[in-house]
């Protein structure tokens, strides 16, 4: 016990120092769209405290009852998801969520197709338009190129790997992948496949905060009911953070193999996969300069 203790502790700690370093390595500009992001979310907790968590979540709830009742609503999501695929926007897991808000379980088939579909087009349309800046950029880096030939060589176990991944983020997964050229889009497609597990989970989750967030649904549980209910999104959050959690551990476990290969190409490889945010299409200029 004390040892896992000493453990998450020495992780926490390199998390924070990791994070320090790469706030400090950031430009003015950057510094400020963080703390603009920090702004936003005490402000968000300020509101939700202030208007309260139970009439924020029932005005939710109907709002996504509409949805639900137009004839195409659940096309509104799905356009919402290829949109939020594409970098640099964020919440993907939101997404899921809210089609197991707004469709409970049955929100899982338009919540895959809209995940498969919306990397697939961000993986085509990025190769399209930076295609001439993707050769440029990779012909002349050897940690990339040193990546391309380990991808190639180990191939879909670990694209596969890569994929599942909770990091990068998945708009920026998209647009990672986009960026390998030994990747093709079948291998792509497939391997996203792999993500649906957790697409499911997310689902569910939101299936049961959708429950719990209707004043007359919850007024008409027991407390057992509630209780159940309460303790099925618990876990299925916790479910996901340990799936996740596994696949970033077996990232970092062939992240540190590459590095301790006498091959100098693993060890660029590695290199490049750690930082990974620098790559031709995920710079912050790659969405500016094609």
């Amino acid at each position: 016990m004390v040892t896992a203790l000493a453990r998450a502790a020495c992780f926490v700690k390199g998390v924070l120092q990791s994070a320090s370093l790469r706030y400090q390595k950031l430009s003015l500009v950057g510094k400020a769209l963080i703390w603009f992001i920090v702004s936003f979310y005490v402000c968000l907790a300020a509101f939700i405290l202030v208007v309260t968590p139970a009439r924020i979540a029932q005005f939710m709830y109907d709002v996504a009852q509409d949805v639900r009742h137009l004839p195409y609503g659940y096309t509104i999501l799905i356009v919402v998801m290829i949109a939020a695929s594409f970098p640099p926007f964020i919440g993907h897991i939101t997404l899921l969520n809210l089609f197991g808000f707004t469709y409970g379980l049955r929100g899982f088939f338009p919540a895959a197709f809209a995940s498969l579909a919306g990397s697939a087009i961000v993986f085509v349309t990025l190769r399209i338009m930076f295609s001439k800046r993707l050769h440029s950029w990779t012909s002349t880096n050897e940690k990339w190129q040193a990546l391309e030939t380990v991808i190639r060589s180990r191939g879909m176990p670990l694209i596969i790997l890569i994929r599942v991944s909770s990091f990068p983020p998945w708009a920026w997964s998209n647009s990672l992948f986009a960026s390998i050229a030994p990747v093709s889009l079948f291998q792509f497609f497939i391997a996203t496949w792999f993500v649906l597990p957790k697409v499911m989970v997310y689902v569910f989750v939101g299936s049961r905060i959708a429950r719990l967030s209707d004043g007359e649904q919850r007024n008409h549980m027991d407390t057992q009911t509630k209780i159940i209910n309460s303790l099925l999104i618990v876990g299925g959050i916790f479910l996901s953070v340990l799936a996740s959690s596994l696949v970033y551990h077996l990232m970092q476990k062939e992240i540190k193999r590459l590095h301790d290969s006498p091959s100098e190409r693993d060890e660029l490889a590695a290199e490049a996969l750690e930082a990974a945010e620098e790559t031709p299409l995920l710079g912050s200029d790659s969405l500016s300069s094609p």
